[in-house]
């Protein structure tokens, strides 16, 4: 049966057989990474920034015979901004096969149309089941990135310690837990405007002045997911010449995700990119004592980055894809195939 769902309203029990069918899937598809826990689940199922709306349907088996609910199988979410409405599908490796999967896209992808948004994207991780999935439906692939993994077990730290100081004359590091100050904000988001070192698709639209920064930062604090901030400050100027940017979700508080990393163009070439991600790592070796790795995705092309990431330690794990396709080309494959 599959119905639509609101995770604020959902039972205690329905959340718990959400997280199983989460930690079944990450099990079956990517074993080296860390399972979910239930903390902040709710939240991180609900919340969104303004102007966004997610909506949810979830695959539940039938009652048991004494009437007690069936486990959830299954869910989709779609998010809608902008003008792309961004999917995440859920099966458990149990039911896979069936036709689950099918008919939870079928019945987001019917409600993305009448809300009268023209494309849907999703990200699929390289070398799992999903690849050939979306592309059975006629998702095409639209961009490509490497996920690299840096277990902090492996760090040489004193060797790090002096990358964080090799940044070059007329720039200090600080460090923000929490997110920057509000009087920096206005130069962070010049800085984040300027450049990117990923030049990101439109499934993670990143946040260019300073109150969708703040918004932005308040999403993050709400969902259970505490930003990390190391900025280089030109010391003439008192701009922003560099920014990396980390998250600890609570969901999963071993292994945190680098957000974006950028040098502002006049300002590359003096040690900034590895310094501020030398400095971040040292960072949360104090601030988050449970953290075991960090996780970072970069396109292929970016090959400065991908050099600073070795050096730091970081190995290549998995393509990680953007995958697109029309809306009222989606519905019609899936409702011919019924």
């Amino acid at each position: 049966m599959v119905r639509e769902w609101d995770a604020r309203t959902a039972s205690s029990a329905e959340i718990a057989s959400l997280l199983d069918t989460l930690n079944a899937v990450l099990a079956a598809d990517l074993p080296q990474d860390p399972l979910w826990r239930e903390r902040s689940l709710r939240e991180y199922l609900t919340e969104v920034m303004p102007g966004q709306r997610r909506i949810s349907w979830v695959a539940q088996a039938d009652p048991a015979s004494d009437g007690t609910p069936g486990p959830i199988l299954g869910q989709v979410h779609v998010l809608l901004l902008g003008d792309i409405g961004v999917l995440e599908v859920l099966v458990h490796p149990s039911v896979r096969r069936t036709g689950v999967g099918r008919d939870l896209v079928r019945v987001a992808a019917r409600r993305v149309y009448h809300e009268g948004f023209s494309s849907i994207g999703v990200e699929v991780v390289g070398d799992t089941p999903a690849v050939g999935f979306y592309e059975s439906l006629g998702f095409t692939r639209e961009y490509v990135e490497t996920r690299s993994v840096l277990d902090l077990s492996g760090v040489d730290w004193p060797d790090l310690a002096e990358m964080a100081t090799g940044v070059g004359a007329g720039y200090h590091l600080e460090f923000h837990p929490g997110g920057p100050p509000d009087e920096l904000l206005d130069a962070y988001a010049r800085a984040k405007a300027e450049v990117r070192d990923v030049e990101d698709g439109e499934l993670r639209p990143s946040s260019y002045d300073a109150q969708r920064l703040r918004d932005s930062l308040n999403c993050l604090h709400r969902r259970g997911m505490k930003p990390y901030i190391v900025l280089a400050l030109h010391e003439q100027t008192g701009e922003v010449a560099g920014l990396t940017e980390v998250v600890v979700p609570a969901q999963h508080p071993t292994r945190a995700d680098q957000y974006d990393t950028i040098v502002v163009q006049d300002h590359r070439g003096y040690g900034i990119d590895r310094a501020i991600k030398a400095r971040m790592l040292l960072e949360l070796r104090s601030a988050e004592p449970e953290l075991a790795e960090v996780q970072t995705w970069n396109a292929q092309a970016n090959e400065a980055m991908l050099k600073v990431n070795a050096e730091l330690g970081y190995q290549p794990d998995r393509d990680w894809c953007e995958y697109s396709v029309d809306v009222a080309e989606l519905v019609h494959r899936l409702d011919a195939a019924r």
